[in-house]
């Protein structure tokens, strides 16, 4: 089974690296950018075939390591 975390900050965390995309993509021409957030995606291999119980043991994974859930939010797409 295949699973995708997606990791974003949370609102009102300050994020210098999506400050730096939007500063380098309006240096470049790219008017109308209003802001920019950076965050990451990680895409899992799993045996489990139970996608309710590959949700459950991903959702431990983010907690324990995967995300800082202090300053992050997390999201889990199981794709098949």
């Amino acid at each position: 089974m295949k699973a995708r975390v997606i990791i974003t900050l949370k609102n009102g965390v300050l994020d210098p690296q999506g400050k730096a995309i939007e500063g380098a993509l309006k240096g470049l021409g790219f008017d109308g950018v209003d802001a920019a957030r950076q965050g990451k995606v990680i895409d899992l291999d799993l045996a489990d075939t139970d996608p309710a119980k590959a949700r459950e043991r991903i959702a431990a994974m983010c907690d324990k390591l995967l995300a800082n859930t202090v300053i992050e939010n997390y999201a889990i797409d199981i794709l098949g």
